[in-house]
This record gives structure tokens, sequence and C-alpha cells, in this order.
């Protein structure tokens, strides 16, 4: 019987693992080629009613298709198309929702270009101090926390989210709800317009 050679084994499991691992990358390639129709391939929106998904952290990330896909979310029509992300997330597998958040994870997030108030962005950079910092840190632009990017989000994205708080359509944390509550007891509408303002001049 002819002696079985020693690097045998281990080469065919190196090969087998590289065909697996080319495989997985192409089946991100085509999921990110989907998701590239609305936010892009690098996650950066270019559209004001679009959010831009590049640098959001993993977690944020299935937290947030989680609430797409349970309604607890709402999301506007995709452009030029019938259907929504809950349509897009009942699509997706759970290994899907995964490589994706893996893959926008590591995009560099970049601001949206927009006009603005300079004399409202003021107004809501004190109201963000105040009411919304201890979470979304460092501006809003912080990941840290594990929190939605705000700063240098698309102005239109921003106003259908806040809307979506201000009317109890979107699901808050019990500690977002107070501190909501408070900002809109204090500015009432116009701290949302003011938030929005100081957001997009982050750019």
């Amino acid at each position: 019987m002819k002696k079985q050679n020693k690097y045998w084994i281990p080469l065919v499991l190196a090969c087998s693992l590289g065909m697996m691992t080319n495989s997985a990358m192409a089946d991100v390639d085509a999921l990110v080629k989907k998701c590239a129709d609305c936010h892009e391939k690098d996650g950066n929106s270019k559209n004001s009613d679009t959010p831009s998904i590049a640098g959001m952290s993993s977690a944020f990330f299935l937290e947030s298709m989680k609430g797409y896909k349970t309604g607890s979310r709402p999301a506007l029509k995709l452009k030029d198309k019938k259907e929504d992300m809950k349509d897009v997330t009942n699509k997706l597998s759970d290994a899907d929702v995964k490589a994706l958040a893996g893959y926008f994870s590591k995009q560099k997030f970049t601001a949206f270009k927009q006009e603005f108030n300079a004399d409202l962005a003021k107004q809501g950079k004190q109201l963000h101090k105040q009411y919304c910092d201890k979470c979304h840190s460092s501006g809003g632009t912080s990941t840290e926390d594990d929190t939605g990017i705000l700063a240098g989000q698309p102005a239109g994205y921003l106003k259908y989210s806040m809307d979506n708080y201000a009317n109890g359509k979107r699901e808050m944390s019990k500690k977002m709800a107070t501190k909501f509550k408070a900002m809109q007891e204090a500015a009432g509408n116009d701290g949302i317009t003011q938030l929005i303002h100081y957001y997009t001049s982050q750019q």
C-alpha cells in the first residue's frame, strides 16, 4: 500500500478553506450590490431621504435591521421601487444580515454635503449637549455606544426619523424617551429643526 503524503491532507484543507472564503466573499459582494442601489457601495448615501450606513457599528446595524423586520422601525418606500426596508429584511437570512453588518461597519463614514442654517445649528448644538450627547457622544459622530451616527446624515432622513419618534411611530428606549420628551417640553417642535441643522452642519 502506497504511503500517503503527510502534506496532502493539510493542502486539501487549505484549498477547501480558500474556496469557502472566496464563496463567502462573493455572497457579500452580491448582497452589497443590492444595498448599493440606495446606500451606495461604500454605504455613504447620495439621497437626502436615505441614511448613510457606512461606519455604523455591527450591533446597531443588527438592531436596526431587526426593527425594520418587526415593524417597530418604520421605513419609506425605496427610491424607484415598491418595497421598503421591511420587505428587504424579510428576504435576508440572519447570516446575510451579519455579513452586511460586518461589511458596512468597516466602511468610512463621509458626511452628506447639504445646506444648513448656522443660527439654528448653534441652537441645536446646545440642545444636543443637554439632551443627546450622553449617548450620541462627540457631537453625534461616535459609534462607541452602539448608537447611530447623527452628525453628517442627510437632512431628509433625520427629519423622517425624528418625526417618527415625536409621533410615537418609532420605538425609543426608556432613557431616550425621557430625554426626548424633556427636549420637546423645553424647545417644542423647533427643537427638532434645530437639532437637524446642527447635525447637518457637521460636514
